[in-house]
């Protein structure tokens, strides 16, 4: 195999005009000879929330599946649990592709097998069918996590995280909307036109990133095989990568821990929800949305340390409003806001700091990052629906604050070996 061979990069270009022709002149021009304008950032946003919305549509239909198929609450948990695990695997196999492969064209592949999923989720005649086809949307909905690392490859020095924090809150926004979408629809025309919908706006997308995102050529030279290896290499070199990976999952485990669940929570008494009821609940994620472009804006000027410790803090103390909402609805839109302000905040934190690292290999940093992140998400998500059966809300909420808790041990852990270090050279 041959070495890894960065290419040299062009200076970033300032912003120019949107008129067409001058759009179509800029997206055959490499990646690295254009700025991050604000139509191009707007382009990445919109398809970003458009495209993770998918691995979201099904969390509030739990319910409704479980009817419609006779299945228990144990079996259509673990359809949520496959498609965040095909999402993971895509995340470890698919994504450093983008350093690798021209990414237009890459998204072009990955979005219409995705959209080839969600037809078959919209058609399946069964439980195994839709578990196989939830699969393959995961597997291919991680076209997301190569926009994301576009976005940080055009931006500007000292714009990346403002940047970022743009595109993510468009996928925050997504994951929140995808929620209510999917309640509103199945309500109105039933659960099989979610997916079936999905997939058009799934392949609409996938012609505007075409039409839109400039050209980008691969960074690195290397075989598939090298291209893997290099990850685990970035993973035992790059420390704060590792950190960042630890709170990273933690904090999403608690995220997927609450919203993997709370579709029975409120189909059930006291609440006894609709679907659309339960799909205009998530509206209240639009707080985590309002904290990635602040998290962005505090990482930029150099305050990632401390917020890390303050959103982890705060989405272990979101679950003691989440334990009293089983029976009080404002306890739980409180717990519910503290909940996606804290998760979204260190989300944003953590890419603000991990892009930087290697900025030859953002595609496979945020392929390290993103893996732990869904790993974990798909440990909460299983973990919960045992914990629900098992022992009800109380045991969801103790499970739910338990992993920002342990993120929290860690950062004190960090915080201990950066002191010790900087004793041992004097400073």
């Amino acid at each position: 195999m041959s070495a890894e061979r960065p290419i040299a990069e062009p200076e970033i270009a300032p912003d120019q005009p949107a008129g067409d022709a001058h759009r179509d002149a800029q997206r055959d021009r490499p990646a690295g000879s254009r700025s991050a304008d604000r139509r191009v950032v707007a382009t990445m946003a919109f398809a970003s929330g458009a495209v993770v919305a998918n691995i979201y549509y099904l969390q509030p239909l739990a319910e409704t599946l479980a009817q419609a198929f006779h299945a228990s609450t144990g079996a259509v948990g673990l359809l949520i649990t496959l498609i965040q695990l095909g999402y993971a695997i895509g995340l470890a196999t698919l994504v450093p592709l983008g350093d690798l492969l021209e990414r237009r064209r890459l998204l072009l592949v990955l979005l219409t097998g995705c959209a080839i999923g969600l037809t078959g989720m919209a058609t399946a005649p069964g439980l195994a069918v839709i578990a196989s086809a939830a699969v393959l949307v995961g597997l291919t909905s991680v076209a997301v996590q190569v926009i994301v690392p576009f976005a940080a490859h055009l931006a500007g020095e000292g714009r990346q995280g403002q940047v970022v924090g743009t595109v993510m809150s468009g996928l925050l926004i997504g994951i929140l909307l995808s929620r209510t979408v999917s309640g509103l629809l199945a309500g109105v025309i039933g659960w099989r036109w979610v997916f079936g919908i999905a997939a058009l706006v799934t392949l609409a997308v996938a012609v505007v990133l075409w039409r839109e995102l400039p050209v980008h050529q691969p960074t690195v030279r290397m075989g598939y095989p090298a291209l893997l290896r290099s990850v685990l290499r970035l993973i035992r070199t790059e420390s704060a990568l590792r950190y960042r990976m630890a709170y990273g999952g933690m904090s999403f485990a608690a995220f997927s821990v609450f919203w993997s669940t709370s579709g029975f929570l409120l189909a059930r008494p006291p609440y006894h929800w609709s679907e659309i009821q339960i799909g205009l609940f998530a509206l209240l994620g639009a707080a985590g949305a309002v904290a990635a472009r602040f998290a962005g804006t505090l990482a930029d000027r150099g305050h990632a340390r401390w917020t890390t410790a303050g959103f982890a803090t705060l989405s272990a103390l979101s679950y003691l409003p989440l334990f009293l909402g089983r029976d009080s609805v404002i306890a739980l839109i409180i717990g519910v806001l503290l909940l996606d302000l804290g998760v979204q905040g260190l989300q944003i934190t953590n890419q603000s700091v991990i892009y930087p690292l290697r900025p030859d290999a953002r595609s496979r940093l945020n392929t390290a990052y993103m893996t732990a992140y869904f790993l974990c998400g798909t440990l909460g998500s299983g973990l919960a629906a045992a914990m629900y059966a098992w022992f009800g809300w109380t045991g969801v909420c103790l499970l739910g604050a338990a992993f920002p808790l342990l993120a929290l041990l860690i950062w004190l852990l960090e915080q201990a070996g950066i002191r010790r270090r900087a004793r041992l050279a004097g400073i």
